[in-house]
C-alpha cells in the first residue's frame, strides 16, 4: 500500500496509548466531549452547582499533572476544580488539525458545558495562560474569572515576541517551526528536559522529568505540540491571525489574575504586564521573586496561596 492511499490513523484517545497520563492521586479521571472530540479531564471537589468550577489549563511541554499540587487545595476550599489535558495531550484527542488558540478555546468553553456548568474560572499556566486569556476574550459568556501563571498577555507576544520572551526562547520557537526535527526531539531527543531546564528556576526533579517525557511520546502527541506552537508563529500575517489580534484588543469584562516567577527562562516578566494592565481594567499582578517558568510546580504553596486568595473575591466558594 502507498502512502497516497493509506488511510490516516485515528487520534483519539480510545486507540492511543495514554495510561501513563492517567496518575493517580486525589481526584478523578473523567471524559467529556467538546465539538466533537473527546478530553481528559481530573476531576476534585465537591460536584454541586454551588460549587464554583475552576478549569485548569496546562502549558508545553506538560499535561494536566502540572497542576497536582493545586487540585486537592482548591478541592479541600470548597471548588469544583478540572485539570485538563488540552487537544493533542494527553488523554484527550489528538486529530491532525484544530491547533489554533481559538479552535482549542472553544475546546475549553465547550469541555465547561459538558462538565454541566454555564461558567468557570479559567485558570492557565504557560502556553495554556495564553489560552485562558483567549477564553476570557473570544467566551466572556463562559468566563467569570482569568487567571495567568508565566504568560504574558496574547495581545503583547503577537505584536512583539521579543518583547516578551528571552532570547533563548525565541531560538527554541523559531526551532519548533522547523519540519519534523521537533517531533523527533521530542519523541526521542533531549527536546523536553531541554525545554524543562530553560524555564526553570532550578531542575525540576528526575522522576517529574522521565513523566513528561513518556507523556510526550504518546502517539501523535509530539507532532500536536509542535503544530500548536508552529500555529502561533505562522498565524501572525494570515487573517485567522488578524481575527484573533482583534478579537484580543477588546478590554476584559472579567476580574484577571497575572503571575510570574522573577527567574524565569522563558518569559521577561519585567514586561509581561504591559498590555494586560489595559486589557484587563480588574487586574491583580502578582510576582514571585525566586520562582522560574514553572509556577505551579517551583511555588506550588505560594501559588495556592495567592489563588486561593483571589478567587476568594471574584468566585467564593460556599461556606
Amino acid at each position: 500500500m502507498t502512502a497516497l492511499s493509506a488511510k490516516p490513523a485515528v487520534r483519539t484517545a480510545a486507540t492511543s496509548d495514554y495510561t501513563c497520563a492517567l496518575v493517580e492521586g486525589p481526584w478523578q479521571h473523567e471524559f467529556v466531549s467538546s465539538g466533537g472530540s473527546r478530553f481528559h479531564v481530573a476531576v476534585a471537589g465537591p460536584d454541586h452547582r454551588s460549587a464554583p468550577l475552576v478549569l485548569l489549563l496546562h502549558g508545553y511541554p506538560e499535561f494536566w499533572w502540572a497542576w497536582r499540587a493545586q487540585i486537592p487545595a482548591l478541592a479541600d476550599a470548597g471548588y469544583r476544580v478540572a485539570a485538563m489535558d488540552v487537544r493533542g495531550v494527553g488523554g484527550s484527542d489528538k486529530p491532525p488539525s484544530g491547533y489554533a488558540v481559538p479552535a482549542r478555546a472553544s475546546d475549553v468553553a465547550g469541555v465547561v458545558r459538558s462538565l454541566g456548568r454555564e461558567t468557570a474560572v479559567v485558570v492557565g499556566h504557560g502556553t495554556g495562560g495564553t489560552l485562558a486569556w483567549a477564553v476570557a476574550a473570544l467566551y466572556p459568556g463562559a468566563t467569570t474569572a482569568v487567571a495567568a501563571l508565566s504568560s504574558p498577555h496574547p495581545a503583547r507576544t503577537r505584536l512583539s515576541s521579543r518583547a516578551a520572551f528571552t532570547t533563548a526562547a525565541l531560538r527554541e520557537l523559531a526551532y519548533l517551526q522547523v519540519p519534523t526535527l521537533p517531533e523527533r526531539a521530542l519523541l526521542r531527543g533531549d527536546l523536553v528536559e531541554r525545554t524543562l531546564a530553560l524555564g526553570a528556576a532550578s531542575p525540576l526533579p528526575a522522576d517529574v522529568v522521565e513523566l513528561y517525557k513518556t507523556v510526550m511520546r504518546i502517539p501523535f502527541a509530539a507532532h500536536s505540540a509542535a503544530e500548536a506552537l508552529r500555529w502561533a508563529v505562522r498565524s501572525t500575517p494570515r487573517m485567522d491571525g488578524r481575527r484573533f489580534g482583534t478579537a484580543l484588543r477588546h478590554p476584559l469584562g472579567v476580574p484577571a489574575l497575572q503571575v510570574h516567577g522573577g527567574r524565569d527562562g522563558i518569559v521577561r516578566p519585567d514586561r509581561a504586564d504591559l498590555d494586560a494592565m489595559y486589557l484587563a481594567p480588574d487586574l491583580r499582578y502578582e510576582l514571585i521573586p525566586g520562582a522560574g517558568h514553572y509556577l505551579p510546580e517551583e511555588a506550588p504553596d505560594e501559588v495556592n496561596r495567592l489563588l486561593l486568595n483571589w478567587l476568594a473575591r471574584v468566585a467564593p466558594a460556599p461556606r
